[in-house]
């Protein structure tokens, strides 16, 4: 199959040139993902077909948990007190609901338990005070940050969700690496404001050459039903 059929997602660009050379990020569309669908069974019809050379693949973690079945209705999970309070001191960025809301603080409650989370927020609390931000997610860490909740331009039915991590990510990164014959799949939470690597099949690879690749965020932040993108390293980058 002719991947050049794939095109990038709109004012996004295919090429982009890091440190460590250029690489073409190739949007795959997929059918929407629900509770226990197969990710093989995906990977094999969408994304084998178009493998070649060292390609690898980058999916979304919101498909993982979403396949693991962590994601969640908010008219189905209801909030503490505690997440209800909390919710209120996070700051609400416009690229996602974060914590800011009480389903996805309860989801980070049940993720790591009252003490930790209530330890983190004295200590994010004091060092707002000095001017300091962003200590709450850092102190809780990958599995709570790629915690969100209903936004208006998710796909549909996930703009009423707020879903959790995907559990054990690498494990999952490395069964799909093995079902797609080697070719390397992360597992990736990126918005428009940053990328974090939550699995991969190979602790030896580097982390921030990953994020650079994916840096813009290819896959979109809207409804473009692209969760997963082919990766190919080119000689010549494209015009910017």
């Amino acid at each position: 199959m002719d991947i050049n059929a794939l095109m990038p997602n709109d004012s996004k660009r295919l090429i982009i040139t890091t440190d460590s050379g250029s690489y073409a990020r190739y949007p795959v569309k997929t059918k929407v993902v629900m509770d226990g669908d197969d990710l093989v069974e995906i990977l094999n019809e969408c994304v084998k077909p178009y493998l070649e050379g060292d390609d690898m693949v980058f999916m979304s973690e919101k498909i993982v948990a979403i396949s693991q079945g962590r994601a969640f209705p908010v008219d189905e999970i209801k909030p503490s007190k505690l997440a209800n309070f909390l919710c209120k001191f996070v700051y609400k960025s416009p690229y996602g609901i974060g914590l800011g809301s009480p389903w996805t603080m309860e989801l980070a409650i049940r993720e790591v338990g009252k003490v930790k989370i209530v330890l983190c927020a004295l200590v994010a609390g004091v060092c707002k005070i000095f001017g300091k931000r962003g200590v709450f997610y850092n102190m809780l860490g990958e599995r709570v940050r790629a915690i969100d909740g209903p936004c208006h331009y998710t796909l549909p039915p996930y703009n009423t969700y707020a879903k959790m991590a995907p559990a054990h990510p690498h494990d999952v990164a490395k069964k799909l690496t093995a079902a797609m014959d080697g070719h390397p799949v992360i597992i990736i939470d990126a918005n428009d404001i940053g990328v974090n690597i939550l699995g991969k099949p190979d602790k030896k690879m580097d982390d921030e050459m990953l994020a650079a690749i994916f840096k813009d965020n290819p896959l979109g932040q809207e409804s473009q039903q692209t969760p997963i993108a082919i990766v190919r390293r080119v000689e010549t980058p494209a015009e910017a």
